[in-house]
């Protein structure tokens, strides 16, 4: 019987590479985005759009206003930065946000009676963000099998993958090209146009933009600028 996996699915680079990565493992990938008021919501029109064909069996979008609780560039009127990737962690950090999307994946898998829950944090070419780092997904798996009445129970263990934890940007592109991703059906921008054109100045852009660059491929997505090639 094939394993099923919860995927965290954004729409994203990083989410399609990991739901590719966990359907080429042999699991059977369940995927779950979240509606929660973040300003870079074309993200999840194309995760609503192209969830089926990127091999999720199901595909749910979980709904909130995460924007009543604040403290972030993403949910709020705060103004997206747009210097370059700092050493501090930035404003469009989302505070507590890993825990609530994880909460939510770790309640649908043991109601579908899955163990593993893959997620496409990275701690090499990323922004910096505390819910992100390898010791915050060991203390959350810690805690999920003490929490859940089916690993009380001995049925399983909860596993969180984090299988682009340790790659580059240009490693996991390189691996998702490999897999048949097409990523001009993903978005990454925290701060898109009216249009959903990506700004290619945010810390998101440049990232992706630098992982493109360095691995020697055009990045098929539209910028108003193409920073960082």
């Amino acid at each position: 019987m094939i394993q099923k996996a919860v995927i965290l699915y954004s729409g994203g680079l990083d989410s399609t590479t990991c739901l590719a990565m966990a359907k080429a493992q042999g699991f059977a990938p369940y995927a779950i985005s979240f509606a929660y008021g973040q300003r870079h919501s074309v993200e999840l029109e194309l995760a609503r759009r192209h969830a089926r064909n990127a091999g999720a069996l199901e595909h749910l979008i979980v709904e909130f206003d995460y924007r009543k609780v604040g403290g972030s560039a993403l949910t709020s009127d705060i103004a997206v930065p747009k210097e370059g990737v700092g050493t501090d962690i930035p404003v469009t950090y989302v505070p507590a946000r890993n825990t609530i999307f994880l909460s939510f994946a770790l309640g649908w898998a043991e109601s579908l009676g899955a163990f593993d829950i893959f997620i496409g944090v990275n701690a090499l070419d990323y922004s910096g963000y505390p819910d992100c780092r390898p010791e915050y997904i060991t203390a959350f798996e810690s805690m999920a099998n003490l929490a859940t009445k089916a690993s009380i129970e001995g049925k399983g263990r909860v596993t969180i993958h984090t299988p682009l934890i340790h790659l580059t940007k240009a490693e996991i592109i390189r691996q998702g090209l490999a897999l048949g991703i097409d990523y001009g059906a993903t978005h990454s921008c925290y701060d898109p146009t009216p249009e959903g054109l990506s700004c290619g100045l945010c810390d998101s852009c440049r990232l992706r933009l630098k992982g493109f660059a360095e691995a020697g491929i055009k990045d098929p997505v539209r910028y108003l600028v193409r920073s960082e090639e």
